[in-house]
């Protein structure tokens, strides 16, 4: 029985994350990782592959990055997890509040989905409204009902749920100035991703708060992926624009489970306890939410961050990768087909077929070649310790896997495609 059959034998979709799966990876994929270190990461076998997973795009400085494994270990042998709040909880809490100018108190948890479920909980308890808004081209938000009743895997989820959450289209600002006449007083919170892709354009994200507060809505940003990449202070930092409450994860210490749930005073401190005269919000109890050596890991990334110029390396070896990518896509011909958009902090690639529709085929053909090169990319996520020795390798691997997607566009995506086709994570059937 092989890693694959011996994982998914033991955990439903073989894996702790539908985006770590079998699914989401070419069959000569490694099915298994033991460690990892800087930028690379070696499978069980001992194979060494360059990665730009990252983590599921969590770790943003390298795989094992010493001070911050050491600062993670002291507080592994403080204790990790006290009786009651520790002095690296009030620490951290003090940094994110210091470093977040919306961040006026925080609730740390271990995962994002946690984070935003509790935002849009803040947002009905303070509001006294029950729907929710959400951008329709923003991909996730929470593995919990209010979001994933959104999408087409909604087995097991009421329907009196599921009409709770509605949707708008990122910069339509008319798509969610219709909903808030639908639902006239009745939407608690609009949350969005500052940004994917395509940059927010005649001053949507304030339009957004503008209407917010104009309907009495909570306005909630999702910075779990865009925190600690466009700006140590957030894309919300970036964009010159400030939410009641934003969630974020992912980056913040470099690989140690921590997320963090900031905002307005107002709005969070209805999770709070010193209060008689408020009704009590049971916000976010969690054993393991202000785990240590987490907490100690997020201090120290933010001092690294500072000290190493993390945010400025990203954008500058994302901006050289991308004109690489698309340079090389220039001279094999097939420009139309293969280009790298969006911004550099967080570049993502495009693959489109003969007929320039946007095909997964070719997409799982791209990443297979790139295994050929033993370079991960599924999708782009870059770190402090992508350097020029892995630009050279990486742009190596693409003209390589680029001169396959030129041949297969010709003959077939068939011919040179071997195992099955990577799949939405977001799909009805498996």
């Amino acid at each position: 029985m092989n890693y694959n059959e011996r994982l998914n034998n033991l955990i439903p979709g073989g894996a702790h994350t539908y985006s770590r799966g079998l699914d989401q990876f070419p069959e000569n994929a490694p099915q298994i990782l033991d460690r990892g270190n800087g930028a690379y990461v070696w499978d069980a076998d001992g194979n060494k592959y360059l990665d730009y997973g990252m983590g599921l795009r969590a770790v943003t400085i390298g795989y094992g990055y010493k001070p911050i494994a050491e600062a993670a270990i002291e507080q592994i042998y403080k204790g990790n997890n006290l009786t009651r709040p520790s002095t690296i909880e009030l620490k951290a809490a003090e940094t994110i509040t210091s470093l977040i100018p919306s961040a006026e108190m925080v609730k740390f948890a271990k995962n994002g989905s946690t984070v935003t479920s509790a935002a849009v909980k803040l947002a009905r308890a303070y509001t006294g409204k029950k729907y929710i808004a959400i951008c329709s081209d923003h991909p996730f938000f929470s593995y919990d009902d209010w979001f994933i009743g959104s999408t087409p895997v909604d087995c097991g989820i009421p329907n009196e749920i599921k009409s709770l959450t509605i949707k708008f289209k990122y910069n339509d600002i008319e798509s969610l100035n219709r909903l808030f006449t639908e639902y006239k007083d009745q939407i608690a919170a609009v949350i969005l991703e500052p940004v994917t892709l395509d940059a927010p354009v005649d001053n949507f994200l304030h339009k957004i708060k503008d209407l917010c507060k104009k309907n009495g809505a909570v306005f909630i940003l999702d910075e779990m992926i865009t925190g600690f990449r466009w700006d140590l202070q957030g894309a919300q930092k970036y964009f010159d624009i400030t939410p009641d409450l934003s969630t974020f994860g992912k980056g913040m210490a470099n690989g140690f489970s921590v997320a963090a749930l900031v905002g307005k005073k107002e709005i969070m401190n209805l999770g709070g306890i010193t209060d008689p005269n408020k009704d009590r919000v049971f916000l976010i109890s969690t054993t393991h939410g202000a785990e240590m050596c987490g907490l100690g890991a997020f201090v120290k990334t933010v001092e690294v961050y500072k000290e190493l110029d993390v945010i400025g390396h990203v954008w500058d070896y994302g901006q050289k990768l991308k004109d690489g990518m698309n340079n090389l896509a220039k001279k094999h011909g097939i420009s139309d087909y293969f280009e790298v958009q969006g911004y550099p902090c967080s570049p993502n690639y495009m693959t489109k077929d003969r007929n320039n529709n946007s095909s997964l085929e070719f997409r799982t053909l791209f990443s297979q070649e790139m295994v050929n090169s033993n370079i991960l990319m599924a999708c782009i996520a870059l770190c402090y310790q992508h350097g020029d020795k892995e630009l050279e390798m990486t742009l190596k691997g693409v003209d390589k896997s680029l001169g396959v997607y030129a041949a297969a566009l010709e003959d077939g995506v068939t011919k040179y495609l071997k195992g099955k086709v990577i799949k939405p994570v977001f799909r009805k059937k498996n």
